[in-house]
């Protein structure tokens, strides 16, 4: 039984995950405002520029103030129009933008209520970080707690990456909740506590650097000028991510929001939303 077990081990080890691309389609973008018409056109016309690295195929709407301050009528103006990619600022129809406690209700339900990604850039009143943001999307980054199979999340990134620029894909373990595992392996006494601690550490960073390896062959197979950077380690997730971002000076984040079992945001993503002010999030 010992010997079919380690075959077994052997051989899953041995089983990877590969990246497969994801044809994204971008054939209606969405700028979702609180301001008056002229104002709305000025700031879609900076988000357009923003974004030159989806190219001059998409149709570009703009929602101003009376098309956005009623949820219904917003969330009923999305389902009608279909855009593949909503655009909007936090706090949106708030002053709240000044306090870093939330990113809005109507921006809580647009990322939740929706089935397409929606853009949270700075507040437009906030206007140092607002214009500091609006600039490139050369330096990007992925976060997710589950980077292994998540070709979708990637896929992402990498078409908001400008030509030539830095694609950093992270996975961070959370160095509590594997601390939590192995004391109670530490309590099963026909497991070799220190073995465990090292074999596991050591396959579940494992996994994602083979994986974001994958991502850096087919990306290049598919002709993609990036540049892919494996960033895959253990911490305290928001802490982890909060420097990573720092030292990589990211101009945009990229993480998922929508979790199939529940109606709130996905996990990670909320505090990060919240803590990160400065830049442009991708919620996807």
């Amino acid at each position: 039984m010992i010997k079919v077990d380690q075959f077994e081990s052997v051989f899953k080890s041995a089983a990877k995950l590969n990246f497969k691309r994801q044809e994204l389609s971008f054939q209606k973008i969405a700028v979702v405002t609180d301001l008056e018409e002229a104002e709305a056109k000025t700031l879609a016309a900076r988000v357009r520029a923003f974004l030159q690295v989806l190219g001059d195929g998409p149709e570009w709407m703009v929602l101003d103030r009376g098309q956005s301050e009623r949820v219904e009528q917003l969330l009923g103006l999305v389902t009608q129009e279909k855009p593949e990619l909503l655009v909007t600022y936090r706090n949106l129809h708030s002053a709240a933008w000044r306090w870093p406690h939330s990113l809005g209700p109507r921006l809580d339900v647009l990322t939740q209520a929706t089935r397409c990604p929606v853009m949270v850039l700075p507040h437009p009143r906030d206007v140092s970080a607002f214009d500091a943001s609006m600039q490139h999307t050369e330096v990007v980054m992925a976060v997710t707690d589950h980077l292994v199979g998540d070709s979708r999340l990637v896929s992402y990134a990498a078409s908001f990456t400008e030509k030539g620029g830095d694609l950093f894909l992270t996975h961070i373990e959370d160095d509590a909740i594997f601390e939590r595992y192995i004391e109670v392996i530490s309590k099963i006494p026909s497991i070799n506590t220190e073995n465990a601690r090292e074999q596991i550490i050591k396959q579940l960073l494992k996994e994602p650097r083979d994986y974001i390896e994958s991502c850096r062959r087919e990306l290049k197979e598919e002709g993609l000028d990036l540049r892919i950077h494996s960033e895959v380690r253990t911490g305290h997730h928001l802490i982890e991510y909060k420097q990573l971002v720092e030292d990589h000076s990211v101009q945009l984040l990229v993480m998922n929001t929508k979790d199939e079992d529940q109606l709130a945001m996905h996990g990670l993503a909320y505090p990060l939303a919240v803590e990160l002010r400065q830049i442009p999030l991708l919620m996807v």
